[in-house]
């Protein structure tokens, strides 16, 4: 069997519903948690688009930033710089001394490219395979993604989001080390798990309920190819909008969607504490 992490695993329970109620689903018995035994060597912890805005020189935060367009459409930045200063750190460090495997999955080759062990499995997975045709193309479907594109994130901002782009990089908290996987998309994902063993995937990083949902090498692709997809609430945090900013509620749909569709929902402190008391 191996060595286990066992855990504290939480997930939703999506019944009964009252069929007699005016609003069925308040019949729901909601949140509970199991004790999971976690298996350690087929395990790896995923840190998904960690980026380093806010967090070097070269992106500073604040209204006088020469990004500071970045920051006013990407509202979670703050966050994702605070649990990358105070989260990151104890977890990655407890994670590598248990000899948990850690995998980093970056958004673009411009700084992947700088690492070694994501050349090495670049060339393992070879090229991604060829996708199905897609939708036709329309020059009415082009102008409507370039009008999302402005709508989205306001025409004024994006200037400072490309130019702040061309700066992206893993944060400082959340380097690979030495021999640590690097990937950008969910055919050299699936390579390395492959390689390794590993069918059972932590998600941590930015977005929950956006790029560690949707974006290649997600929990969308991998739950498509077998894998278990679960997440440490105090590690990871959602786009919001400003109906659900103050309290966070994307956040909260996302960690339901996560226990329904994917996986489980895992705390810092316990995840912490085993792997520490699993140091090799």
């Amino acid at each position: 069997m191996g060595r286990m992490l066992s855990l504290p695993a939480h997930y939703y329970r999506q019944h009964d519903a009252d069929l007699e109620a005016d609003v069925p689903g308040r019949g729901y018995s909601g949140w509970t948690t199991r004790l999971l035994d976690v298996p350690l060597e087929k395990t790896a912890l995923v840190c998904m688009h960690a980026w380093n805005p806010g967090l070097v020189d070269e992106i500073p935060a604040g209204p006088d930033s020469p990004f500071a367009g970045w920051f006013r459409m990407v509202e979670y930045l703050p966050r994702a710089v605070e649990i990358s200063k105070k989260v990151f750190p104890p977890l990655f460090e407890a994670a590598r001394g248990a000899g948990l495997p850690l995998i980093h999955v970056g958004s673009q080759e411009s700084y992947t490219e700088d690492h070694e062990e994501y050349r090495r499995i670049r060339e393992m997975a070879g090229p991604e395979p060829d996708s199905l045709p897609g939708a036709p193309d329309d020059p009415l479907k082009q102008q409507w993604q370039k009008d999302r594109g402005r709508q989205m994130t306001g025409e004024h901002n994006q200037a400072d989001i490309s130019e702040g782009f061309k700066l992206v990089n893993f944060p400082p908290q959340a380097m690979p080390a030495p021999g640590e996987a690097v990937v950008i998309n969910s055919h050299q994902l699936n390579a390395v798990c492959r390689e390794k063993g590993i069918w059972n995937l932590i998600y941590v990083g930015f977005a929950l309920n956006w790029c560690l949902l949707a974006s290649p090498g997600g929990m969308v692709d991998m739950r498509r190819m077998g894998y278990v997809c679960s997440t440490i609430r105090q590690a990871t945090t959602a786009v919001e909008n400003r109906e659900s900013c103050t309290d966070q509620l994307a956040k909260e749909i996302a960690l339901w969607r996560v226990s329904l569709m994917f996986g489980y929902v895992f705390d810092l402190d316990p995840v912490v504490a085993g792997l520490q008391n699993k140091a090799q």
